[in-house]
This record gives structure tokens, C-alpha cells and sequence, in this order.
């Protein structure tokens, strides 16, 4: 399955979130293309299972287990980059929460939950807004993703392999369009576009590229709760992709497959939406 000469060959990825949905689809797309992988997730299992179908295809993978939030985590995370596979190219954060306390793939969890949050009076909604899954959402999903990145320019840095290196966030079009997600979803992800736009203009004398990817309704975990939502609300969201029909993980995967490579050399501060023409600027 992995071509030596493909489009990462002779690169080291990072793949936050590596364990299920967009992360892993990534992780898989990347060995296909030659590149090692450190599969970082929370969950051992799904991350375990990620650097199993990747060596099963003749890939070189390695799995971390990774709490975004700890900056000890995330160093442990670079250093396996440097120390298994002796460089650091390309890292994408795909590590994230729809809730505080969102557990991937516990749909049982997730249905509870909203079920304890749910209030049909937007306004209403507002005010009684829990702010500790506020503040977990933003730890996770923006402060979660700037540790990463933090730790893995470091070691870029220090191995001396940043020149030409690549940085990719997995924003939403939820950054961009409100309904597209929760109020601390949305402000998390608008935060993480942000600070890739920031990070674009502070790391490039350093040769380092970083671009977002925002992407539309994907069929994944996170996108399964919306089982869970009323009719009505399901059904507006639904109407409102041109293509009619959700996205797969592995069409994520080829965009970042693209601004990992050397084919988008000059994109940075950069973001793109796959999402079936949901969101147009």
C-alpha cells in the first residue's frame, strides 16, 4: 500500500487526533504517500489501531499517547518524531471536542449530554451556558492545538528540519459560519484559524508553512451526534449543502495530503473548506 516515492517520502508526520475520523484518515494517507507517522490520541486503542493498518500496508508508524492539553504530552509527542524517525516535516492537529467531556465513538455519552443541555429558547440557551464546557472546549480544541504546535516547532527548531516544514490545523466552517456549530465549538475553531493565520506571519523566516483546513459536515463521530438533534434543526443543516451529502474523512485527508506536500509551497495563512460548497467567500 505505501509508495516510497510518493508525494511525503522521506517526511515525518505528527497527526494529533490520529485515532479515528479526519486524524486517522490523515495518518493512513500519509504513510500511503511514504511519509512515518506518530499517531497521537488520547485513546490508546483507536490510536493502536491506526499504527496497525498503517504497518499493515508496509508503512512506518508509531503511536503516542497525547493529552493536547499537557505541554509534557505534547513534548513527548515531537521528541518520538526526532528520536523514531529522525526528523519532523509535517504535523496536523486534528485532536478535538464537540462538548466538554466528548468522548469519540461513546454516542451514548454524547446523546446524554445533549439531552442535558439542550434548550429550545436560543437566548435562554445563552445565558444558562455551563462556562466549565465552555473552557474545556477552548483547552481542547484551541489551546490543545497551540501546545502541539508549540512543541513541534520546538523540535523542528532544535533538529534543525523546519525549512520547508508544514503546519496544518483542522479548523471548521464553523469559524466562518454560525450555524455550523456551538457557540464555544465555533469560537474555539474561529480561534484556531486565527492563530494559523498568526503563526503563518510569525514562522515563515523560520521556512515553515501553516494553513487550516475548515471543513464541512464530515461523516465521523463527531458528526453522528447530530442523530441526536431535533428534526427540524438536522434538516435546516442539511438543505444547506449544495452537493447533498456529507463529506468522507478521506476527502479531508487529501487536502491535507496536499498542503503537506511540497506541492503547495507557496500557500501559508491559508485556509480551505472541503464541504461540498456549504460555505463560499
Amino acid at each position: 500500500m505505501t509508495d516510497h516515492d510518493g508525494r511525503l517520502a522521506g517526511k515525518v508526520a505528527v497527526v494529533t487526533g490520529g485515532g479515528n475520523g479526519l486524524g486517522r484518515a490523515t495518518a493512513v494517507r500519509f504513510a500511503e504517500e511514504g511519509a512515518a507517522v506518530v499517531v497521537a490520541d488520547l485513546l490508546d486503542g483507536p490510536g493502536r489501531e491506526t499504527v496497525a493498518r498503517i504497518e499493515a500496508g508496509g508503512g512506518r508508524a508509531a503511536f503516542v499517547s497525547v493529552d493536547v492539553t499537557s505541554r509534557a504530552d505534547n513534548d513527548a509527542m515531537a521528541r518520538t518524531a526526532i528520536e523514531q524517525f529522525d526528523g519532523l516535516h509535517v504535523v496536523v492537529t486534528a485532536a478535538g471536542v464537540a462538548t466538554g467531556g466528548y468522548v469519540s465513538g461513546d454516542l451514548e455519552l454524547a446523546q446524554k449530554s445533549m439531552r442535558e443541555r439542550y434548550e429550545p429558547d436560543p437566548a435562554r440557551g445563552f445565558v444558562k451556558l455551563d462556562i466549565d464546557d465552555w473552557q474545556s472546549v477552548l483547552d481542547i480544541n484551541l489551546t490543545g492545538t497551540l501546545r502541539s504546535l508549540q512543541s513541534c516547532v520546538g523540535a523542528m527548531l532544535d533538529h534543525g528540519c523546519a525549512r520547508g516544514a508544514s503546519l496544518i490545523t483542522i479548523a471548521s466552517i464553523a469559524a466562518k459560519h454560525p450555524d455550523a456549530g456551538s457557540l464555544a465549538y465555533g469560537v474555539s475553531k474561529a480561534g484556531v484559524w486565527w492563530l494559523t493565520k498568526k503563526l503563518a506571519r510569525e514562522l515563515v523566516g523560520a521556512g515553515i508553512r501553516a494553513n487550516a483546513i475548515g471543513p464541512g459536515f464530515i461523516e465521523t463521530n463527531m458528526t453522528a451526534l447530530m442523530q441526536f438533534m431535533p428534526e427540524a434543526a438536522r434538516q435546516h443543516i442539511e438543505r444547506q449543502i449544495p452537493m447533498g451529502r456529507m463529506g468522507t474523512p478521506e476527502e479531508i485527508a487529501n487536502t491535507a495530503l496536499f498542503l503537506a506536500s511540497d506541492e503547495a509551497s507557496y500557500f501559508t495563512g491559508e485556509i480551505l473548506h472541503p464541504d461540498g460548497g456549504f460555505f463560499t467567500e
